[in-house]
C-alpha cells in the first residue's frame, strides 16, 4: 500500500482548513435557521432539526477550542 507522507506544518494546515470549513458550514446552517426558521406559521422557512441546533452550537464551540491548539 502506498502512503502519503506530509511534513507536520502541511498536515497542521490541512487540519486547520478542514476544521474551519466544517465550522463555517455549521455557522451558515445556524445563521439561515435563525434568520428564517421553518415552523407551522412559516412553512417555507429554513428547517434545522432541534438536535442539530444544539449540536451545531456545541460543535462550533469545540472547534474554536481545537483551533487554539494550532495558533502560533
Amino acid at each position: 500500500m502506498k502512503r502519503i507522507e506530509l511534513d507536520i506544518e502541511t498536515a497542521d494546515k490541512i487540519t486547520v482548513l478542514s476544521l474551519k470549513n466544517y465550522r463555517d458550514a455549521l455557522k451558515t446552517e445556524l445563521k439561515e435557521w435563525k434568520k428564517n426558521p421553518k415552523s407551522y406559521s412559516n412553512p417555507s422557512g429554513y428547517w434545522l432539526h432541534p438536535d442539530d441546533v444544539v449540536g451545531n452550537t456545541r460543535r462550533i464551540k469545540l472547534i474554536e477550542e481545537l483551533l487554539k491548539d494550532f495558533e502560533c
